[in-house]
């Protein structure tokens, strides 16, 4: 009887050792439950990946395509403008506003029923008025997502429908495509609306349209947008954004069968163990010492990033500077925006931070010798992954 025990005990620890084994890496190293095939959460403002879960592997994406879509009307310069609904719009299957046939209502309006209600009508409506037509909006919408880095997307349509076998994009891809889009004002507040409403001129009642996104409306009180998504074969897709303490984090998930609370497990996460950290504030270096750039050289913008407590005791920050002209020529010096040189953060010897320093002059004499500086240093002052 004894021995029979120990063998069934001897069984179940074989078990529950395979089972763990079974369990992601990177799941139960980072702490997080995650039910999505694929992951990934980043941060707002430097875009440093603070999880992710087989975030580089192409998968279906649904409604979440919608994010492109919105960013490019809103970029078209167009959202004042009317819009006369196609047959072809008002036909969209799947998720709809209802739009008719032959309706007018502003590309404004359009964009709030495509990111509140996912309207496929809608993004068919906006392609054909911003693209001129579908086929050059998914142009567009390709032209876009390379300018940005999104190297594993690629877009065949603006709604997200499984009606192209190669419509496919990433977790990280949409991530960084919401960073993006994050940094415009009007999709800020497009993508944070709880209800909007909307004239409806066939009607003597106004559309209301109230988010899908539950995070936002109810379930996390952190949510300050998103888009979510879902078609058959994708399955269940959102993308979420999330600020506390002044920092934002955006969270993907592709093919989640509880993606909510995928969301909000993430975001957590990201909180309890991040904290947007002040490397160096914007405005004049004081720990630079040398004429003539003592309290004459500035950052432009304060510079910050995600750190955990043990990794704020291993930041080396550095300040490179151009060797300066002749003595003598030092007065002859005034204030320009041409950089000067460089201000380096490194996180164990990798470079998380880079960002240009430039003369700032408190005489604001004329420019004199600053066609030796533009001659002498060059730098690339664009903005970097993680910078």
């Amino acid at each position: 009887m004894k021995k029979s025990l120990k063998t069934k005990i001897g069984v179940f620890i074989l078990i529950a050792a395979l089972l763990f084994l079974m369990i992601p890496r990177g799941v139960v190293a980072e702490g997080i439950g995650v039910s999505a095939r694929s992951a990934i959460l980043i941060e707002q403002e430097t875009g440093r990946v603070l999880y992710e879960k087989e975030a580089y592997t192409q998968r279906r994406i649904a409604s979440i395509t919608k994010i492109m879509t919105a960013i490019i009307a809103i970029e078209s310069g167009k959202m004042n403008e009317t819009v006369k609904i196609s047959g072809n719009a008002a036909g969209t299957e799947g998720s709809s506003l209802y739009l008719k046939e032959g309706e007018k209502i502003t590309l404004e309006n359009l964009v709030y029923g495509l990111m509140l209600r996912s309207g496929n009508d809608a993004a068919v409506a906006i392609a054909e008025e911003v693209g001129g037509s579908l086929e050059g909006f998914v142009t567009l919408m390709n032209q876009k997502a390379e300018e940005i880095g999104m190297s594993h997307t690629v877009f065949m349509n603006p709604h997200g429908l499984d009606d192209h076998e190669n419509h496919l994009s990433t977790a990280y891809d949409m991530a960084i495509l919401t960073q993006y889009a994050m940094d415009n004002d009007t999709y800020r507040i497009i993508s944070s609306t709880k209800v909007h409403k909307a004239p409806n001129p066939t009607e003597d009642w106004d559309y209301v349209w109230r988010n899908k996104n539950k995070l936002l409306t109810s379930l996390y009180s952190d949510s300050t947008g998103g888009k979510t998504g879902y078609t058959k074969r994708a399955k269940r897709t959102l993308v979420s954004t999330a600020e506390r303490d002044g920092m934002t984090l955006i969270a993907v998930t592709l093919d989640a069968p509880d993606d909510w609370n995928d969301h909000i497990s993430m975001f957590n996460w990201g909180y309890s163990n991040y904290e947007l950290t002040l490397l160096e504030p914007k405005g004049i270096i004081k720990d630079v010492k040398d004429e003539p750039y003592k309290g004459n050289v500035r950052l432009n913008r304060d510079l910050s990033y995600p750190l955990t407590s043990e990794e704020r005791d291993q930041i080396d920050s550095t300040i490179q500077l151009v060797e300066p002209p002749d003595e003598s020529k030092w007065d002859e010096m005034g204030s320009t925006d041409d950089p000067v040189g460089m201000y380096v953060v490194k996180l164990n010897n990798k470079t998380i931070v880079k960002a240009p320093i430039t003369f700032d002059s408190v005489e604001k004499k004329k420019k004199g010798l600053w066609g030796f500086f533009k001659g002498l240093f060059s730098l690339d002052i664009g903005r970097e992954p993680n910078g």
